[in-house]
């Protein structure tokens, strides 16, 4: 499938690099916010690196789908970003699922295979506590990375779905004399 130089900017700028590095900076700042008063965070507990992966393991896939798909089909109503040519939707219909279904999907995903296996892997490790700052870099780097992941399939999956609905919209009617 050839896609158009505007969806390939659409793909890899809009929905691969400013969204990682959108996600670098905002869960940056929202770690250091809940941890900047602890010298360093354990592993479990109320206010524990292994909850807060988890949690931003399913929030940031589910929040990114309903803002995403929000803002292209805005955008593809609009004509700022072209919808997909009909014969260029993707084969799985997954993209006809409602945005909070495909949201929950994508979160629990991020949860499963995002978070759950680095928490695992630091609970059989044994790991201490974190300095606070080294968790506040490591969740800015991980949900970058996240986002660098989700945010394409999003906006793909956006994309095709207002590609859709605007194919299936009927075309205005001209007034007439």
């Amino acid at each position: 499938m050839e896609l158009s130089d505007r969806h390939r900017h659409f793909l890899w700028v809009e929905q691969a690099a400013i969204p990682a590095v959108f996600n670098l900076l905002i869960n940056g700042a929202i770690a250091w916010l809940l941890f900047r008063s602890i010298t360093s965070v354990p592993l479990w507990g109320e206010s524990s690196s292994g909850v807060d992966l988890l949690i931003t393991g399913f929030l940031l896939p589910f929040l990114t789908c309903l803002i995403v798909s929000a803002l292209v089909r805005r955008q593809v109503a609009s004509g700022a970003l072209p919808p997909l040519p009909t014969g260029q939707l993707p084969l799985s219909g997954w993209f006809r699922r409602s945005v909070p279904a495909r949201g929950a999907a994508l979160g629990v995903a991020g949860m499963l295979f995002g978070a759950a296996p680095v928490v695992l892997a630091l609970d059989l490790a044994g790991a201490p506590a974190i300095a606070a700052g080294s968790f506040v870099a490591y969740k800015a780097v991980w949900a970058a990375a996240l986002a660098l992941l989700v945010t394409p399939f999003v906006g793909w999956w956006a994309l095709a779905s207002a590609s859709e609905a605007r194919a299936a919209a009927p075309l205005p009617q001209a007034s007439g004399p």
